[in-house]
């Protein structure tokens, strides 16, 4: 696997990337937080099911390191799947290697049964362990990538009332934590006090909770010749 990372000029393509089981979550809960991010506009990336019909597996781990934050979507038959395995490995790096932020989410599932193996996720790496196709050091890295993961700071889909709650809270979690990305990042490009201005003209562009179909025009004033 390709594990580079480096942020050494990296272009971010997409700012979230989703890693899911599909039988578990295509059609319902990612379906339905993917459209609320891309309505916020969110530009994430959801594969679509072909690609995990193939056998080649490096077009989603580069779309993983053209993403600004990923969110890991953990369900009961997650485990099963080496290619959420391999996903989570290769996110978890660009994690450590590019500050890429990891925001898990325990849909349908408790974040004990992830963390310690428990139920289906026993059930699961009983069989990678005797699958003869996954190396043993490979299998130990997935181990290694759900404890990681479960340690950070994420939603417990048990404790909302239903799912419409929870992706609108993720999704304007996610919208703020980019906003901070973009502001440091201005910060870092010599931007020097631009933070609240970069926060008031994308409030106005996307305000919480309002409506996004507007058509909407910035104008932005400077000095003469700084274009």
């Amino acid at each position: 696997m390709d594990a580079a990372c480096s942020s050494s000029g990296l272009g971010w393509k997409y700012e979230v990337f989703i890693n899911f089981r599909g039988d578990d979550t295509r059609k319902g809960f990612v379906s339905h937080l993917y459209n609320a991010l891309v309505k916020k506009p969110i530009n994430a990336f959801m594969d679509a099911e072909k690609l995990r019909k193939g056998d080649d597996l490096s077009e989603l781990l580069t779309a993983i390191r053209e993403s600004r934050l990923s969110i890991v979507v953990f369900s009961q038959d997650y485990a099963s799947s080496t290619w959420c395995l391999k996903e989570l490995v290769q996110i978890l790096e660009c994690k450590d290697t590019n500050n890429q932020i990891v925001l898990p989410i325990f849909y349908e599932v408790d974040p004990s049964d992830v963390r310690k193996l428990k139920r289906k996720f026993e059930e699961a790496f009983a069989q990678h362990d005797r699958d003869s196709n996954a190396e043993r050091e490979e299998v130990k890295g997935w181990r290694s990538a759900l404890t990681t993961a479960t340690s950070l700071s994420g939603w417990d889909s048990r404790k909302y009332e239903n799912d419409v709650v929870l992706i609108e809270e993720i999704v304007e979690d996610v919208y703020r934590k980019l906003i901070d990305i973009s502001s440091t990042s201005s910060e870092d490009n010599g931007l020097v006090d631009m933070d609240s201005h970069m926060h008031e003209m994308l409030s106005l562009l996307y305000p919480p909770g309002g409506e996004t179909n507007n058509v909407r025009v910035v104008g932005i004033c400077g000095m003469g010749g700084l274009c």
